[in-house]
């Protein structure tokens, strides 16, 4: 086993012994954490890979979410639903991503933005949805006969979709559509001149970013058991964004970590908004703010994000010990004897 090996087999085995010693709490948390970091590897995926900036990702956890909720509410079995979720949200980004992806830079983030805004004022307006009360009554979710009643079980099932999702996202970054999307995104006139297919590639990114935030949103559903269009606000899809540039665009490991501090953080400042004097606003005012100078601080001082900061941290921090002189002996000792050949 390498070095890399040895780290993720003592991640995995952390990550499976954690669950059972957090508190009800604080395991709200952890499944929330690792929902949000399966959306992320999608953010990341598109904008580090396709160089594709999309401000409307929640709409398609949004999507998987709403799908696996009906779908359950109309007796189809939770199982059902929870395969649906990716699929139903996959297909709407292939129907919505084919005129969009025509768009650049800006232009395409102020669309996918719109999209969201679109599909919020549908959500609260159709009584199929459920309206602005929302969808209630959502069973649990049920897998091989056997029912998750609590958060450890959620927690368990969660991160097992996140190991997943990051199995998916190694295997496509290493593969020929992997390659020609990052020839894209560095040069689109040299990567279409070498015979990569630009537009095919970026709308399967974005139909896979989007299979993942619909499969999300599939055990978020599930898991809460309710879902209302104040669930998937605009803010959602901005921290999506911050926790892929955070950890790092284009990586594996990054969107992990940024979706770890981000979320950790929320928890902080919406602990901080709700104390006794401060207006209703504050959480969202400090959010945002948080955000901003987050965004501003990496970009000047960390532009790969912390994953790759780390890991170039460490290997430094391993060399440098390797390279660490032996202590002297004390004068007058003897060097040991050799030994025998």
């Amino acid at each position: 086993m390498t070095m890399n090996r040895w780290t993720l087999a003592a991640l995995a085995l952390a990550t499976l012994a954690l669950p059972p010693l957090l508190p009800e709490k604080h395991l709200a948390i952890y499944v929330l954490l690792g929902l949000a970091a399966t959306v992320t590897v999608g953010v990341s995926m598109l904008m580090g890979y396709a160089g594709q900036v999309s401000l409307g990702q929640a709409s398609f956890y949004a999507i998987g979410g709403y799908a696996a909720g009906m779908l359950a509410v109309r007796g189809v079995p939770t199982a059902v639903g929870l395969v649906a979720a990716p699929i139903v949200a996959a297909l709407a980004a292939v129907l919505l991503g084919a005129p969009l992806l025509r768009l650049r830079g800006h232009h395409l983030a102020f669309a996918t933005l719109a999209m969201q805004l679109i599909l919020l004022s549908l959500l609260g307006q159709g009584e199929w949805a459920g309206g602005a009360i929302g969808l209630q009554g959502i069973p649990r979710l049920s897998l091989a006969g056997f029912e998750l009643r609590d958060d450890v079980g959620y927690a368990y099932v969660v991160w097992v979709v996140l190991a997943v999702v990051l199995l998916i996202s190694r295997n496509v970054v290493a593969s020929r559509a992997g390659r020609g999307l990052r020839a894209a995104a560095t040069s689109e006139t040299a990567a279409a001149a070498s015979g990569v297919a630009i537009g095919g590639y970026r709308l399967a990114v974005f139909a896979l970013s989007a299979a993942f935030a619909g499969l999300a949103g599939g055990i978020y559903a599930y898991y809460l058991g309710y879902l209302a269009p104040g669930s998937f606000p605009v803010l959602l899809s901005i921290e999506y964004v911050v926790m892929a540039v955070v950890g790092g665009l284009g990586t594996i490991a990054g969107p992990v970590i940024g979706a770890a501090v981000i979320v950790l953080l929320v928890q902080v400042l919406t602990a901080l908004g709700t104390q006794p004097g401060m207006p209703g606003y504050a959480p969202s005012v400090l959010s945002y703010a948080v955000y901003a100078l987050l965004l501003v601080a990496t970009v000047l001082y960390l532009p790969r994000g912390l994953g790759p900061a780390l890991r170039t941290g460490t290997a430094r921090l391993v060399g440098a010990v390797r390279r660490a002189p032996a202590e002297p002996r004390a004068e007058g000792v003897p060097a040991p004897p050799k030994p025998a050949a």
